[in-house]
């Protein structure tokens, strides 16, 4: 589970769904969709310090991305580490000063032909981002 610490900036709340800008970096600032409110839970609130987790499953990894696109986590990064088994890859990534982890298929790592050195995006949607309180 990829797991980086940020603040709190803003909430949007719309019944039981709250979206969330959290800022994890200067470069680094992400968005969550959560089943929750600012009344109804106390470490939700703009300042506060939360818990960015993903599953390294939902990181999706793009080279030469343009135009535009519906996610709103979309991040430049490095890639540091593969490690592949079978039919999984495990790419590790630097991005800003946090290490983000990636599991694709082998044969999307071969077919985009990635190398440890490449500069790559790493993507996640809001609805697959959690949050907790620090």
């Amino acid at each position: 589970m990829n797991n980086i610490l940020g603040t709190i900036t803003a909430i949007d709340t719309d019944g039981n769904l709250s979206l969330v800008d959290i800022t994890v970096s200067e470069d680094i600032r992400m968005s969550a969709l959560i089943v929750e409110t600012p009344e109804h839970c106390p470490w939700l609130k703009a300042g506060k310090k939360a818990k960015v987790l993903f599953k390294e499953t939902e990181v999706s990894i793009a080279r030469n991305l343009s135009g535009q696109i519906s996610l709103r986590n979309r991040f430049m990064a490095t890639i540091t580490r593969i490690r592949s088994e079978g039919m999984l890859a495990e790419i590790t990534l630097a991005s800003a000063e946090h290490e983000v982890v990636s599991i694709i298929t082998s044969r999307s790592a071969q077919r985009m032909e990635l190398k440890t050195g490449d500069q790559v995006e790493w993507l996640v949607k809001a609805n697959e981002v959690s949050l907790t309180g620090n």
